[in-house]
């Protein structure tokens, strides 16, 4: 419970509740489970560990995982999975496999490091630069046959990072591949003009003895975003970031010929934009991840062919009856009067993640109560119908953190529980 939301609630509840008769609110149409949540909770309360779960329905995750590789295969370009967004290596390795992928996009040195032992096979791109010393201790920890020098690419951003790793490559006697970061309208850092990245290829060029120029990454997800009307259309924008792209590489083509050749790693978009990526042909890749599992966030226009296939499952551990709020005691009952959708409570197992409740429908969380991490309250009608034991389902607003938070990941089919996967630690 959060104490200031109840200091708060308390504070102004004589002033709610005077004048609550004036304006009552009607019940939402709740309902027990659909179906499909109705089977999931079935063999939840059989076979599920009856704590806080993130479960992966793998029917819905080939569905997407098709989407994207129907739509990679029309535009003619590779497929980079990005790992942030699918923490767990068998789930990577299980969309590597459907997609026919083996490249990466890691965010993170120790993740990195596992990325390399556990994918020995996989071209690896950063997603983004890091400090110099995180790139060392990949190096100082790094074991197995993965070969850095033909598939790690480092993502730089500046002259002076890139200055930072050529001194790392001269201390190792190694030599590093360096992919450029490109600001194609994120402006969230990159290069932003031609002379900046003039410098940053000079100096490339330079010392080929341990630097070496792989390729460009321009993210661009706010083209599928839905940023308002005014700012321009998703085509308008889209342009806008191609003119760009386009720019850096015919500069690098004409102005640094020597570091041009087949081959290059020309990575872009995002899951917001990667299908509007199949009506141009300067890029050699597409990067996707949260996409593939379509947390709430990613319900845009631009995926609406994709279905959701992550949700958090959390035990009903106590039921209620009609909601109570410390210290107002018996005057809670007004509460309930005013609004039929708090006539039924429940405490969940855990709670107060970037999540939205989905299923059983109706329910909702209670703002005077406040939120909690360790038994959340929700609300909801009669119609509701969730006795203790039964699951609420919940849909994650991103993936990329929040599937860490619980353990192996459960693989569904059909409803049934198939495998569990391990979460990156």
């Amino acid at each position: 419970m959060n104490r200031r939301n109840f200091i708060v609630g308390t504070a102004g509840a004589g002033v709610l509740l005077a004048g609550v008769g004036a304006w009552l609110r009607p019940a939402d149409k709740g309902a027990p489970y659909s179906e499909y949540f109705a089977r999931l909770n079935r063999e939840l309360k059989a076979l599920g560990p009856m704590r806080p779960v993130m479960l992966i329905d793998l029917d819905r995750l080939d569905h997407n995982i098709d989407v994207v590789v129907q739509s990679v295969r029309r535009a003619g370009k590779a497929l980079r999975l990005v790992e942030k967004s699918l923490p767990s290596p068998r789930l990577l390795d299980y969309i590597a496999r459907r997609a026919g992928t083996r490249r990466l996009m890691s965010f993170h040195q120790p993740f990195l490091n596992h990325d390399a032992e556990r994918f020995p096979d996989a071209d690896l791109l950063l997603g983004k630069p890091l400090p110099v010393r995180s790139a060392l201790l990949f190096y100082e920890n790094h074991r197995g046959p993965f070969d850095p020098a033909a598939q790690l690419q480092w993502l730089l951003d500046t002259p002076e990072r890139l200055q930072q790793y050529l001194g790392l490559a001269q201390a190792l006697n190694r030599r590093l591949r360096i992919n450029i970061e490109l600001d194609v309208g994120l402006h969230r850092g990159g290069v932003q003009d031609h002379a900046t990245l003039g410098r940053m290829l000079t100096l490339i060029g330079a010392n080929p003895q341990h630097l070496e120029f792989s390729g460009f990454m321009g993210y661009d997800p706010f083209v599928g975003m839905g940023v308002p009307g005014i700012l321009g259309s998703p085509d308008e924008l889209f342009a806008r970031v191609m003119a760009l792209y386009d720019g850096f590489v015919d500069y690098t083509r004409t102005r640094h010929a020597a570091l041009w050749r087949p081959g290059l790693t020309l990575n872009t978009a995002g899951s917001p934009s990667y299908r509007m990526h199949e009506h141009e042909r300067t890029s050699s890749e597409v990067s996707v991840g949260s996409a593939l599992l379509k947390p709430t966030h990613y319900d845009l226009p631009s995926l609406a062919e994709h279905q959701p296939a992550a949700y958090i499952a959390s035990p009903v551990l106590k039921s209620t009856g009609t909601v109570k709020i410390p210290a107002l005691d018996g005057k809670s009952a007004l509460f309930s009067w005013w609004d039929p959708n708090q006539r039924e409570t429940y405490f969940i197992y855990g709670g107060n993640w970037m999540a939205e409740l989905e299923s059983p429908s109706g329910l909702q969380f209670n703002g005077l109560y406040g939120r909690s991490s360790n038994q959340e309250m929700v609300n909801g009608s009669s119609a509701v119908g969730l006795g203790v034991d039964d699951q609420v389902f919940l849909r994650p607003a991103q993936s990329e953190s929040v599937l860490l938070q619980f353990g192996d990941l459960l693989a569904v089919r059909d409803g049934r529980i198939v495998e569990t996967w391990p979460v990156y630690s």
